[in-house]
């Protein structure tokens, strides 16, 4: 699913009106009643229902469904906020449509004071204002907005709520942006609504498709996509009769340390359940009944130490390596890992404290194999990559340091965001809050380390890798709930989640 910016969705729309053809005011009544059953099917009738409207478009998507509501017996009252003296154009005419009703209370505001009660049980319908917006909201505007977050009704976003911008809030008044419940944006969601700090105003967001035309939507371009079944699914490669152990690869994963063997062995189980030919893992000397132990499919390499990484074998056996998961940061691990980036000529996948030396060694960065992937958490990647003050400016960080070094940047996190080489930037929509713990992102490493092994290309690897560990978490979270999830769990149902994205 593509995410466009606001200025593409005008240019969606605009070709739609002229392609199809439909009246603007007939793209308006679409999406109103889209809106419309979405309503009558989530809210029962009679219900009472404000609707706040503005000057623009989203103004008119409002009234024109305070039409349809009234027609199904809700009890409307429409607010036409006086921000400007006139309308747009679309918007008057459903005005004047409105007019002709008597089973609806129609008010207009000049000024905050003839701000109605706002009741528990009340449906508040923002359509103050859309995507389209490019400065904090002022004056009325703002007034209405903050009276309508200080109640307690079910207040309901049309496309975006009122304040909040499609892409950048970096320079947004925080304050100023409505905390709907549920937004329901047309045909695409908005960029602004996978970073987590918007999280509390757009509430649980839900697409309405209201039929854009199809062959502008194929040729208009964007970085940003979510990933999705039929997607990811596209992308495996088919496995064949006579095919062996050897054609599906050899991994090299390098973990573990004293008192963080766990970290060696869920991210060998993750790899081997997820289609690798042979996995050696090398670990710490002590680690080593352990691994063979927990592990018994996995080959071990041991090092010199007993406790922590110094070292790695020859090379020339493995299509990928992996390296991060538990190995700790002593001065002995930094030297091991500036030989093995000099050395190693097949992607990697960096992980915890591989990422952590590398940025604290930052000429490192210029050692890394192309193709490599970075799997960070929030503050690994600020250690790597730099701090921000927003999610959108992180996101662009991200973006620029994958071009830069020719690698995938996975941010992990609610809607990880998958960002490639090629500038692209895919955020993936599996995966729940019982994921948030410890060993879940060593899965992660072994799930991408097994793709690489056998050939994916790294963002294809990435973008699979997400996507099936967060389907593997919703799955054990369905039986076993979120707060009891552990990394092992993730593991454990990775067969179904293999079998659930090939289905």
């Amino acid at each position: 699913m593509k995410i466009f910016s606001a200025k593409q969705i005008a240019e969606i729309d605009a070709y739609t009106i002229a392609n199809e053809p439909v009246e603007s005011v007939g793209l308006m009544e679409r999406a109103a009643d889209e809106v419309c059953k979405w309503l009558i099917k989530t809210f029962d009738a009679p219900q009472n229902c404000k609707i706040f409207v503005g000057p623009g478009n989203n103004g008119g998507d409002g009234l024109a469904l305070a039409r349809l509501l009234a027609k199904n017996n809700y009890a409307v009252e429409v607010f036409v906020l006086r921000i400007k003296d006139q309308l747009s154009p679309d918007a008057e005419i459903n005005l004047a449509r409105l007019k002709k009703l008597k089973t609806l209370d129609l008010y207009e505001m000049t000024t905050v004071d003839s701000m109605p009660w706002l009741f528990k049980d009340d449906i508040v319908i923002d359509a103050i204002f859309g995507s389209g917006l490019s400065r904090p909201l002022e004056g009325l505007a703002l007034d209405v907005v903050t009276a309508i977050n200080a109640s307690d009704a079910n207040v309901i976003a049309i496309d975006i709520p009122s304040g909040l911008m499609g892409e950048d809030n970096s320079k947004n008044n925080r304050r100023g942006i409505i905390k709907a419940k549920y937004t329901l944006s047309f045909q695409f969601p908005k960029l602004a609504f996978l970073f987590a700090e918007n999280a509390g105003f757009v509430g649980e967001w839900t697409v309405l498709s209201i039929g854009l035309h199809p062959d502008i939507i194929a040729s208009k371009t964007t970085p940003y996509k979510i990933l999705t079944r039929e997607f990811v699914k596209s992308l495996l490669m088919p496995r064949k009769k006579f095919d062996h152990k050897g054609i599906y690869g050899h991994g090299l994963l390098i973990s573990g340390s004293y008192g963080k063997m766990g970290a060696a062995i869920l991210a060998s189980r993750a790899s081997l359940r997820s289609g690798i030919g042979l996995l050696t893992t090398h670990i710490p000397r002590l680690g080593y009944q352990i691994i063979q132990t927990a592990v018994p499919e996995a080959m071990v390499s041991i090092d010199r130490s007993d406790i922590i990484f110094t070292e790695y074998p020859n090379l020339s056996p493995f299509k990928a390596v992996a390296i991060g998961p538990g190995i700790d940061k002593k001065q002995n691990s930094f030297r091991a890992m500036i030989d093995l980036l000099k050395e190693v000529k097949v992607p990697m996948v960096i992980d915890a404290d591989a990422i952590n030396i590398i940025s604290e060694h930052p000429e490192l960065k210029e050692e890394l194999p192309l193709g490599s992937i970075f799997t960070p958490h929030i503050k690994e990647f600020e250690r790597l990559v730099g701090k921000s003050n927003d999610a959108y400016t992180r996101n662009c960080m991200q973006r620029e340091f994958a071009k830069t070094h020719g690698v995938s940047l996975v941010l992990k996190g609610a809607y990880t965001a998958i960002c490639g080489a090629d500038g692209s930037c895919y955020f993936n929509p599996t995966g729940n809050p019982g994921m948030a713990t410890a060993g879940s992102g060593d899965v992660l490493t072994g799930i991408i380390l097994s793709l690489l092994s056998q050939g994916y290309p790294s963002h294809v690897a990435a973008i699979i890798g997400v996507y099936l560990h967060g389907l593997a978490g919703d799955l054990a979270s369905l039986d076993l709930g979120i707060e009891a999830l552990t990394a092992g769990d993730i593991v454990d149902y990775l067969p179904k989640a293999w079998l659930h994205l090939k289905k």
